[in-house]
């Protein structure tokens, strides 16, 4: 089973449709300027002749650095900028993106092609385990109101704009108010509140100490959801007007 997918770089000739390389768990790739040495060749004079190898590993994939001085980066384009560096000569990095870009320096230019971990590998319930329950992390109610908002605060940057600014909280009650009429400032407000607390991020108002005031409350609200998928792409159904979701 394949579990790792290379996808080449550009090239004028071959723009439109890109032959996917696909490697199973233990397969290796090599790229590299040399057409006779390489798997993949990157034909720029600014790539080593041996610049690099891929390896697959099950649900990842392992990246060497062939080359003698140069630095290569890998993106997570789903990231907001998050990315490694693999120096010179490092074997067998790691790389813990499902969607990666790695970024060669050649000469002046930045050159990069995809690799995608698509494959995925889940722990099967075992039934009949005695003891309590583990409680959930994040208690969250995809039918209440405080989900809606913060999903509708989570939107822009779930729709493929990782930098996209936060809505304010008149934009949000705005984006609320098919589903829910009496959205105002005041009653999103409250649900922002409410949320802080109730995901821990401040303590709630029947502690003795307060505690010093949250900044940034929306930022750090979205920050959390985004980072344990407490809100994924699919949750913004809640948003959709009553007779748009109907039509789903």
């Amino acid at each position: 089973m394949y579990s790792i997918i290379v996808v080449p770089p550009p090239t004028t000739e071959d723009e439109p449709d890109r032959t996917q390389l696909r490697l199973a768990p233990g397969e290796r790739l090599a790229f590299g300027r040399a057409a006779g040495d390489n798997d993949l060749v990157v034909p720029h004079d600014g790539v080593s002749r041996r610049a690099g190898a891929i390896t697959a590993q099950g649900t990842f994939w392992l990246l060497s650095n062939l080359s003698a001085h140069q630095t290569y980066v890998v993106e997570n384009p789903e990231g907001a900028g998050e990315h490694i560096k693999v120096g010179p000569g490092r074997l067998d990095a790691p790389v813990p993106f499902e969607f990666s870009r790695i970024v060669l320096p050649a000469a002046g230019d930045l050159l990069a092609f995809d690799v995608w971990a698509p494959r995925h590998d889940h722990l099967r319930a075992e039934a009949g385990l005695d003891g309590d329950t583990t409680a959930p992390a994040f208690s969250v109610d995809r039918t209440k109101r405080y989900f809606s908002v913060l999903a509708a605060l989570c939107e822009p940057r779930l729709r493929g704009e990782p930098h996209a600014a936060l809505p304010t909280v008149e934009q949000v009650a705005d984006r609320l108010r098919p589903n829910w009429p009496a959205a105002s400032r005041t009653s999103v407000q409250w649900n922002i509140d409410y949320l802080a607390v109730k995901l821990r991020l401040k303590p709630g108002p029947e502690t003795a100490d307060p505690g010093p005031r949250l900044n940034g409350k929306k930022e750090s609200l979205v920050s959390l959801a985004l980072r344990f998928d407490l809100v994924r792409e699919e949750d913004l159904v809640v948003l959709a007007a009553p007779a748009a979701r109907g039509a789903r």
